[in-house]
């Protein structure tokens, strides 16, 4: 995450936005992947709770959306 949002070179990074942004977006990615992707990928992870579940599945959604524009400016760029 760290290097595909990367503010100097990352293939996903938004050079539209200013370099403490762009950092804080590749801080958001790997920050969720650490949090959320990684924990699942080396033990059973149950959510006790289904409005964390939810706003799990929220933060996930947004990621991809930010994923989506990258997709676009890659397209057009």
């Amino acid at each position: 995450m760290r290097k595909a949002f990367s503010p100097k070179d990352g293939k996903l990074r938004d050079p539209g936005a200013e370099g403490g942004e762009q950092q804080a977006t590749a801080d958001l990615f790997a920050g969720a992947i650490g949090a959320y992707k990684n924990p699942a990928s080396h033990r059973t992870v149950q959510f006790s709770d289904p409005i964390e579940a939810a706003e799990v599945i929220q933060l996930a959604d947004l990621l991809l959306r930010i994923v989506e524009r990258a997709e676009i400016r890659l397209k057009t760029g």
